[in-house]
């Protein structure tokens, strides 16, 4: 639906163009930058299961809990795996990742809340009585190309 209001407002701009001399505008791609983010994730232990991550574009959103921006999974078959994020507007984020050894789809607890599955934060960021907070886990992805490595704890 955003597409066709995209296009049929560069439809009636380019109409208003033809009626009357207007100075260049600039173009859609320019006002808004598209960003894309390749994370490569180390100390892999165990070559099985699948990597699940949650990508938060707030520090509301991740240290209380909210709604991820982006949520992303990767099939492990060796030491180190790699996922690459699209269409991501420039700004800061910050990504939890679990190692879903056992590919069951839930991170496995001990009885008092400790991960018994291997975790990571991006930034090299650690746990804090919990989660590790968007401060230290928190990273700015520029307009174009990047990238950012996650090692498991």
């Amino acid at each position: 639906m955003k597409t066709f209001f995209a296009i049929a407002a560069l439809a009636a701009a380019g109409m208003a163009s033809a009626q009357a001399p207007q100075p260049q505008a600039p173009q859609v791609a320019a006002a808004n930058p598209s960003a894309s983010l390749t994370i490569r994730f180390e100390q892999i232990t165990a070559p099985t299961g699948r990597i699940l991550m949650s990508v938060y574009d707030s520090e509301t959103a991740h240290d209380k809990g909210g709604k991820p921006a982006r949520v992303g999974m990767v099939e492990v078959d060796g030491a180190t795996a790699t996922l690459t994020l699209t269409g991501l507007a420039p700004g800061r984020y910050a990504i939890k990742v679990f190692h879903d050894v056992d590919g069951d789809g839930q991170m496995k607890m001990n009885p008092f809340g400790m991960p018994l599955e291997p975790f990571a934060f991006s930034n090299g960021a650690r746990p804090e009585g919990g989660p590790a907070l968007w401060k230290a886990a928190s990273l700015d992805v520029p307009a174009g190309a990047s990238e950012t490595r996650i090692s498991f704890q």
